[in-house]
């Protein structure tokens, strides 16, 4: 492998050269059984005589840090036992939004894990997409050029007709752009339509992330409260530019807005000249109760941007999903896309199309469905018995995790609950971390990741962990 070394001058260049590789060794930067570059090629680099490397070479070697292996080169023969020293300098500025923000930590999952927002990785039809995707790679995707900034046109038409036939939303190909997920898709709304100040509505409880990149635009979170029939239209302000909603399935709620409340909030926005987000995340899994029409379908006034990923559907990590662009949008979010210049690979672009066309997306959701259902039921059926005096489940008949609000009412008990869970490797999501406002104490439990033999004990630490708080109290 190649290797960065900077010469300061031309003293003592052999020790110069030790130096800088013994402390890439130590630091980590080269691992060991690495080949470290062959003492000709080192030298043609630098430009310094082959005899100056080798010494330095031999220095290295006299110390155990590098052997030289007979057909193999030099190899770093230890581990690291120094970490990278800091940069020191001045503090840059940041601006105020990203000191407040989350950290981006990515823990390991616990054996007991209702972790929200994650599908079962184990159920992917891995097999099939591998083959589809080799032979995307050795067709015309992998001529190594750069894609339409919108999407793959096979991706785009494939879209346009399942979110047809599955939620009846009215889109030509035209219509859809192709995003890194569904963050991606929030992210060319707001480029395109967030001034610095302007307002944006958002549910309260809701989904944090739409809610934190609005702000890093400069726009002005206004969370708005949520009933039984979804965002209460009377508590939205008049001069809101845009609203985030989830109405096919509140979250972290899980009720889906009514038809009364869609059509209201369709009327408000052409009232006020409003754009609408319409987030339709896990719409795929419903479990039961007649489906209602997606805003985008019932919008006459050309207000609402529809997004859809694939994230629940098939994986997280695949970072694929879209938009449906009104008309008088379509343009604007083209060029910020080709701006952004953040859409996913195009092959795995091509491999998504053919499995829609195929018939073999539309059978994993089908069994991913079933699945789902049985794990909504049991965890459902056993919050209702072994937690009833703790929870009340909230009515959610969508999606890969469930709410349910403590009875207890005190945001201390949900906090002491969660520690005593994370002690017993058992994983959930407070309800009231979705808060903007009043904060509403519960836990948010998805059932994706954990394993059906996990359920039944994962339940049982948990209750025990309710027991023990709130007897407490």
């Amino acid at each position: 492998m190649e290797l960065h070394i900077r010469l300061e001058n031309d003293r003592d260049l052999a020790r110069q050269v030790y130096q800088q590789v013994r402390a890439a060794i130590l630091e980590g930067r080269l691992r060991q059984g690495d080949r470290i570059p062959a003492t000709r090629e080192l030298a043609r680099s630098l430009q310094i005589s082959r005899n100056t490397v080798a010494l330095a070479y031999e220095w290295l070697a006299a110390e155990g840090l590098v052997s030289g292996r007979h057909g193999a080169g030099t190899l770093v023969d230890v581990a690291p036992v120094a970490r990278p020293r800091p940069r020191n300098g001045a503090a840059l500025r940041i601006r105020a939004v990203w000191k407040t923000a989350p950290p981006a930590v990515t823990a390991e999952a616990p054996r007991f894990d209702f972790g929200v927002g994650v599908p079962d990785a184990s159920q992917f039809p891995y097999d099939v997409w591998r083959r589809t995707l080799a032979r995307q790679w050795r067709g015309s995707s992998a001529e190594g050029l750069y894609g339409d900034p919108s999407g793959h046109p096979a991706l785009r038409s494939a879209i346009a007709r399942h979110v047809a036939m599955a939620r009846g939303v009215r889109a030509r190909p035209e219509d859809i752009l192709v995003t890194s997920g569904a963050q991606g898709a929030f992210d060319l709304v707001a480029r395109v339509l967030l001034e610095p100040g302007a307002r944006v509505a958002v549910e309260d409880p809701g989904y944090p992330r739409p809610r934190l990149l609005f702000a890093s635009y400069g726009a002005r979170i206004v969370p708005v409260p949520v009933d039984d029939e979804g965002l209460d239209i009377a508590a939205l302000p008049d001069n809101v530019s845009l609203i985030y909603v989830t109405p096919s399935h509140q979250f972290p709620l899980g009720m889906p807005m009514s038809h009364a409340r869609r059509m209201a909030l369709l009327a408000w926005a052409e009232r006020r000249n409003a754009v609408v987000i319409e987030d339709d995340y896990d719409s795929e899994f419903r479990f039961g109760g007649r489906p209602l029409e997606t805003l985008q379908a019932i919008d006459r006034f050309g207000r609402v941007v529809y997004v859809g990923s694939f994230s629940k559907s098939l994986l997280p990590a695949l970072r694929i999903g879209f938009l449906v662009a009104p008309p008088s949008l379509t343009r604007a979010l083209g060029a910020a896309s080709q701006v952004a210049g953040s859409e996913p690979p195009w092959a795995a672009q091509a491999t998504l199309a053919s499995l829609i066309d195929h018939g073999h997306f539309a059978r994993h959701v089908r069994k991913m469905r079933r699945l789902y259902a049985a794990r909504h039921e049991r965890i459902l059926r056993t919050l209702e018995s072994d937690f009833s005096r703790f929870l009340e489940p909230a009515p959610s008949v969508t999606g890969v995790h469930l709410a349910a609000r403590l009875r207890s009412k005190d945001v201390r008990d949900e906090r002491e609950i969660l520690a005593r869970a994370r002690r017993t490797e058992v994983r959930f999501d407070r309800l009231s971390a979705y808060c903007v406002g009043r904060p509403q104490p519960g836990l948010v439990l998805g059932y994706g990741a954990i394993r059906d033999g996990d359920i039944a004990e994962g339940l049982r630490r948990l209750r025990a962990c309710c027991a023990a708080v709130l007897r407490a109290t």
